[in-house]
């Protein structure tokens, strides 16, 4: 009977030789292996940018931040088809886009991210204060709705219908960049975002400056489209499935449903917002 020799590397599926790391190429020293793991990390950290940096990408954003003249920008990259796109659609930019391969802005986003050649890094827009905003129309108030595809979601309905500002609280709520200003689809350039250490008392002086203030439950005592609204308004939405806060709640001058003809009686926290925006506008044109 003829001998088979076993190959030198160990069996199918046994052990890695010594000197190996699991995972690693063959061949590959665990010295090799950590260096280019930490020349990948330094790689990784030196793309990321400032914290106090707002990153934008997407045609729809950045195309809305470049039209932004409070917009100031750090850092603009293209790809050459986005550039060229950029110049047929006579889009001016307040700097000259740096070309890039789109590997170049992917290597600075979520593996998932969908930037279309363009990326930027900015200021981040100025946060007005309650008393500098106007006492007309509508404002949304957000009650820790922490998903940013929802926030920017919102904002999107928020611009789409003329709303005045969207105030947040600093805290357990998500930062006007990246995935947020993405769904936002350039909604941030156009409605103001108003941070505010405590929600309850950022109500209370909405109250004072002559808003009613409306939160939104399925379970509220009203129907949104019956109750007799006026400007200014401001609408409560809470999160997704805690809902208002108990506080913010007591705050509210009433608490109103959104009335839904089908077997759901409540929605997405991102539709509740564009379904009260409509609901409210057409109430405030009565």
């Amino acid at each position: 009977m003829p001998k088979f020799e076993r190959p030198k590397g160990g069996p199918p599926g046994g052990p890695p030789r010594p000197g190996t790391r699991s995972g690693a190429k063959p061949g590959t020293t665990h010295e090799q292996a950590d260096r280019r793991e930490r020349f990948e990390r330094a790689r990784r950290d030196s793309l990321k940018p400032a914290d106090d940096t707002a990153v934008l990408y997407g045609w729809h954003t950045v195309t809305a931040a470049l039209a932004n003249p409070n917009r100031q920008l750090r850092k603009f990259l293209a790809t050459d088809n986005a550039a060229r796109r950029l110049a047929d659609e006579n889009i001016a930019s307040p700097r000259a886009p740096e070309i890039v391969r789109p590997d170049a802005i992917a290597a600075r986003l979520p593996p998932d991210a969908v930037h279309q050649g363009l990326y930027v890094e900015a200021n981040p827009l100025p946060s007005p204060a309650i008393e500098e905003l106007a006492t007309t129309g509508m404002v949304l108030v957000l009650d820790q709705i922490t998903d940013p595809h929802n926030v920017g979601a919102i904002f999107r309905s928020a611009a789409a219908f003329a709303a005045t500002a969207i105030v947040t609280t600093a805290r357990h709520s998500p930062e006007a960049t990246g995935v947020l200003a993405k769904a936002a689809s350039g909604a941030l350039e156009h409605v103001p975002l108003v941070t505010v250490q405590n929600l309850a008392r950022a109500m209370a002086e909405l109250k004072e400056r002559g808003f009613l203030v409306v939160g939104l439950d399925s379970s509220g005592a009203d129907d949104l489209a019956a109750l007799p609204l006026r400007a200014p308004l401001a609408l409560v939405l809470g999160a997704e499935g805690k809902g208002l806060r108990q506080l913010t709640r007591d705050t509210c001058d009433s608490v109103a449903r959104l009335d839904l003809p089908g077997a759901i009686q409540s929605l997405n926290v991102s539709n509740a917002a564009a379904l009260a925006l409509y609901v409210a506008h057409t109430g405030l044109k009565r």
